[in-house]
């Protein structure tokens, strides 16, 4: 699919779907957990149904509705899958499903996912999970999918570098059911709001566990989970386009049901458009972002990385330069962001650096060109903005990755003003 952009003014109010990340952790331990469950409100899409499957591949069974979710859950005797788990384009569902995975008592779980999940790495989880009991293959010796996982968690000490925070969210997830207790030493660790998200879910749900900072845990082992009945909060990962369209040309956007207080770390991102010159009010349900003149800034993104081609965006259209830093595994997303977004950009005539783990963005006068999605959902809808914001067309490829966290992005385009197509 393709989108088709022009030139938009975008004013109006959007409701802000729920929080991915919330939502693939709650789906987890509903799924684990025994008894009923109800996850409302929740976030229907490509990713969350394909965290779906592969938890009604281990034992659970998922009822739909657009009010909740009913999830029958295991009571962490998972069971052995009867055929490939197709974790299609979800990460955070392959690496939780991996520790989930490790907790078979018999049998063994092949998980795979799509073309991009299949570059993605996981390989320090499956050593960690080896550590602890359990036996991971990366089936090409690769350290990503395809992986043959069996069981079962007994407990004891590894040392992880989390390159990516879904590592060690797999082994906080699905350690506490391990038969015996476990230490994790945790030397390296990017985007930590994640982390703290996962914790926060833990102590809900009663899980016991020490901490020394976010460096290194202990966890009793032969912990249960409790029924989960909670509303899914609103993404601010999924917001982050529309504040950062609120902060362009002359649009005027109120964003309706986010919580300052939620733990997500791209609440942040509202700090990152109130900097760069946007005015912005929060008020208790609802954020109002207006266009001002922008000004170039520097941010550290390490605990962000989901921010980068929204700001990378943004950054064009900033006075002077702008400089997006400490992001090294932006290039181990769906895609390698930092190079795709200053290729991209560059093609809409962009003046772009490149760096290691970041971009220089300098101010830059855009027009509309074509440009790919490389099958990247933040990809795309971060080149949706630019393309309603500048002069001519600008036509998107790989466009239905939207679809994967946010499958309503174009028709909240629309009811804005934007003037954007999608075609086949």
């Amino acid at each position: 699919m393709r989108l088709v952009c022009n030139h938009s003014d975008l004013r109006g109010e959007v409701k802000i779907p729920g929080s991915k990340s919330h939502m693939i952790r709650a789906v987890a331990i509903a799924s684990l957990a025994p008894g009923e469950s109800a996850i409302r409100a929740p976030l229907d899409s490509r990713d969350t149904r394909a965290a779906a499957a592969a938890y009604r591949a281990l034992g659970a069974t998922i009822e739909f509705s657009p009010e909740a979710w009913l999830v029958h859950g295991t009571g962490g005797e998972i069971r052995t899958p009867e055929d490939v788990i197709n974790v299609e384009n979800s990460g955070v569902t392959l690496r939780t499903a991996m520790g989930a995975c490790a907790l078979l008592r018999h049998g063994l779980a092949i998980l795979t996912g799509d073309e991009q999940i299949r570059r993605r790495p996981a390989g320090p989880l499956a050593a960690s999970l080896n550590d602890l009991g359990a036996n991971v293959q990366s089936t090409r010796g690769a350290g990503t999918a395809p992986f043959v996982v069996g069981g079962r968690l007994r407990g004891g000490e590894t040392s992880i570098e989390a390159f990516t925070s879904q590592y060690l969210s797999s082994l906080l997830i699905n350690c506490p059911l391990s038969d015996g207790d476990t230490v994790i030493d945790v030397p390296l660790l990017n985007e930590a709001p994640y982390i703290e998200m996962t914790l926060d879910w833990l102590r809900r749900q009663g899980i016991a566990f020490e901490q020394e900072e976010l460096r290194k845990f202990r966890i009793p082992g032969r912990q249960q989970y409790q029924p989960v009945d909670r509303t899914i909060p609103a993404d601010f990962s999924s917001a982050t386009f529309f504040l950062g369209a609120g902060a362009l040309g002359d649009n005027d956007i109120l964003l309706r049901g986010l919580d300052m207080n939620d733990p997500q770390g791209d609440k942040a991102v509202v700090d990152y458009v109130r900097r760069m010159g946007a005015e912005v009010a929060v008020s208790e349900d609802a954020i109002h972002v207006r266009a001002r003149d922008l000004i170039g800034c520097e941010f550290d993104l390490n605990a962000t990385p989901d921010a980068l081609p929204t700001l990378a965006v943004l950054a064009c259209f900033a006075r002077g330069t702008t400089r997006l830093l400490n992001v090294p595994q932006a290039r181990a997303k769906e895609t390698d962001r930092i190079a795709v977004m200053a290729a991209e950009l560059t093609r809409l005539g962009a003046r772009v650096e490149e760096l290691e783990d970041g971009l220089v963005v300098h101010e830059s006068k855009l027009t509309g060109a074509e440009v790919n999605g490389y099958g990247d959902h933040r990809v795309v809808m971060a080149l949706a903005l630019a393309g309603c914001a500048i002069p001519g067309t600008t036509t998107i490829r790989g466009a239905e990755a939207a679809a994967v966290t946010y499958p309503e992005f174009v028709d909240h385009m629309l009811s804005l003003g934007a003037q954007i197509t999608a075609e086949e």
